[in-house]
């Protein structure tokens, strides 16, 4: 169809990953490439939709579309539609359950479960949550690896005031190691982590992962304590 109307019509093939497009199509298109765009140029966009279509859109709403789009406005556009017709009003809680993302509270619990449960008890945690809210477990890993890249103040304290009786030991572990990783900790979960990811994105167990996954964390919690 293209080679037959090319003369008098263009066509336009829109991807994010280049490789999903065959061969045969690339060979007969121009190439242009595009960066994510930054929220500085995502935000009057998304307004402008969001006043012609009249849609209620809470200011927490609006990160969430910024947050979870990763720079592409078609998938911003695609999430505020969604989320539009689902509910009343485009909440933060309302955009992350409409895409089946993981809410702050949820990775916070997640986080306080690895580091505070013994394996089993968090294990059996984890997987009701996923199970209950239909959660996937790279989700789970991309939201816990912005914690352990750049940190997570709030979460770290919200576990220090809801826990007050941990031993102090325990409790400067837990502060050190959120906000401050060691270095050397740091890489090494951070390789865990790249693992566990590399082996989802090969299509294996699920189940197998979030143990792996588990381990990681009370190993580092462990490493983290004998350095104290």
């Amino acid at each position: 169809v293209i080679e037959k109307f090319t003369e008098n019509t263009r066509f336009c093939l829109i991807c994010n990953y280049l490789s999903k497009i065959i061969p045969a199509l690339q060979s007969r298109c121009t190439r242009f490439r595009f960066g994510p765009l930054t929220p500085e140029l995502m935000v009057p966009r998304l307004q402008h939709v969001i006043q012609e279509e009249g849609v209620d859109v809470t200011e927490d709403g609006m990160k969430a579309l910024v947050t979870l789009s990763s720079g592409d406005m078609r998938r911003a556009l695609n999430i505020l539609q969604s989320t539009s017709m689902a509910f009343a009003k485009v909440t933060e809680e309302n955009v992350y359950t409409c895409t089946g993302h993981p809410l702050k509270s949820d990775i916070a619990n997640i986080l306080d479960w690895m580091l505070n449960q013994d394996f089993s008890t968090a294990y059996r945690k984890i997987t009701e949550l996923k199970a209950l809210k239909g959660l996937a477990l790279q989700d789970i890993l991309t939201e816990i690896h912005l914690f352990v890249h750049r940190g997570g103040d709030w979460v770290w304290l919200w576990m220090i005031l809801e826990r007050p009786n941990l031993p102090l030991a325990l409790t400067e572990c837990f502060l050190l190691s959120t906000v401050d990783f060691p270095p050397s900790i740091r890489m090494q979960l951070l390789i865990k982590l790249a693992d566990i990811e590399y082996r989802l994105a090969a299509g294996t167990s699920e189940k197998i992962q979030l143990s792996s996954l588990i381990a990681a964390f009370q190993v580092t919690r462990d490493l983290v304590v004998a350095e104290a």
